[in-house]
C-alpha cells in the first residue's frame, strides 16, 4: 500500500493560483474526499498528483519523490479517472481497457499474456465481460463509468484517483459505482483520493474531508468535523440542515428559504397580481 503526503504544494494557471500552498496526507488504504466549491481547486490537485501539471512544493507516493519519477513510473504508481474521459466511440471495451497496461509495455512491443490475464480479471471483476467487444459510443453513462473505472484498475495502481466519478450518473448508479470502489479498494488494498460534490455521498464514503476554497485546505478531518452547517454556508454560500445518518455519515440537506422578500421584487409582482 502507498501513502500520498504533499507539501506546501502549489498550481498557477497564468500566473493565477488555483491551487496555494497545500499540505496533506492520505494514509494507505484510506480514503480522503475533497470537497468544496466550484473552482476550488480540487480537480488541479488530482493532477499534479498525476503528474500531468506542473507544481511547487513536493510530492510523495509512498517514500519516492513524485518529481523525480519519470511519467511511466509514475502511472504505475497512480491511475487517474478523470471528470470527462475521452472514450473513442468506435473503440471496443476490450481494447479500451488494455490501455491500462501501457505503462508496462515496454516500446515497440505489444502487450503479453499476463496484460491480457489482467485484463481479463478486471473486467469480470466489473461484470463487464458481456461488453467486451461492444463499442464505447453504444454504452450507457453507468456503463461507460465501469469501463473507465476497469481501464484504472488495470494499470495495477495502489493509488486510485477520481474526479467527481459520479457527476454523469443517476442517484442509482451513483451508489454502485461508488460501493464498488470502496469493494475495490479494500480488496486491492488501494489508496484512494478523490473530488466529490455531493456532500451526504462524501460523508458516507470518506474516511476523512479535506474541504478547499479558492485552492486552500480550509477544514480538514472526519465528516462529522468537516461538514457543518456554518463551514458550508461560509464556503459554498449554501443554506442546509446537517444531520446525522446513523452510520458515522452525515446527511446534508439543502434548505431553501421561504421569506418573501427573498425572492425577486419582479417575481413577487408577477404572483401578486
Amino acid at each position: 500500500m502507498t501513502t500520498i503526503r504533499l507539501d506546501n504544494v502549489s498550481v498557477s494557471y497564468g500566473g493565477d493560483p488555483v491551487v496555494d500552498g497545500l499540505g496533506l496526507e492520505v494514509a494507505a488504504g484510506a480514503w480522503l474526499v475533497l470537497i468544496g466549491p466550484n473552482g476550488a481547486g480540487k480537480s488541479t490537485l488530482l493532477r499534479a498528483v498525476a503528474g500531468l501539471v506542473d507544481y511547487g512544493g513536493s510530492i510523495h507516493l509512498g517514500d519516492e519523490l513524485a518529481a523525480g519519477l519519470s511519467r511511466r513510473a509514475i502511472a504505475q504508481k497512480v491511475a487517474l479517472v478523470p471528470q470527462r474521459p475521452y472514450l473513442p466511440d468506435a473503440m471496443e471495451v476490450g481494447e479500451y481497457v488494455l490501455m491500462g497496461r501501457t505503462p508496462y509495455i515496454p516500446y515497440f512491443s505489444s502487450e503479453g499474456k499476463r496484460d491480457l490475464e489482467i485484463v481479463r480479471e478486471v473486467i469480470n471483476s466489473l461484470e463487464l465481460s458481456h461488453l467486451t467487444d461492444r463499442r464505447l459510443g453504444h454504452l450507457s453513462g453507468g456503463e461507460a463509468q465501469r469501463v473507465v473505472l476497469a481501464r484504472a484498475l488495470a494499470q495495477e495502481a495502489p493509488v486510485l484517483l477520481l474526479d467527481e466519478p459520479t457527476s454523469a450518473l443517476d442517484v442509482g448508479h451513483q451508489q454502485q459505482v461508488l460501493e464498488m470502489v470502496d469493494v475495490l479498494r479494500r480488496q486491492h488494498e488501494l489508496t484512494v483520493l478523490s473530488a466529490m460534490h455531493d456532500l451526504t455521498q462524501a460523508s458516507q464514503f470518506a474516511d476523512a474531508l479535506v474541504m478547499m476554497d479558492r485552492g486552500e485546505a480550509v477544514a480538514s478531518g472526519t465528516p462529522a468535523e468537516v461538514l457543518t452547517e456554518s463551514s458550508i454556508r461560509e464556503h459554498y454560500g449554501a443554506s442546509v440542515r446537517v444531520l446525522p445518518d446513523g452510520d458515522g455519515g452525515v446527511l446534508v440537506i439543502p434548505v431553501r428559504s421561504r421569506a418573501d422578500d427573498a425572492r425577486p421584487e419582479a417575481a413577487r409582482r408577477e404572483i401578486d397580481i
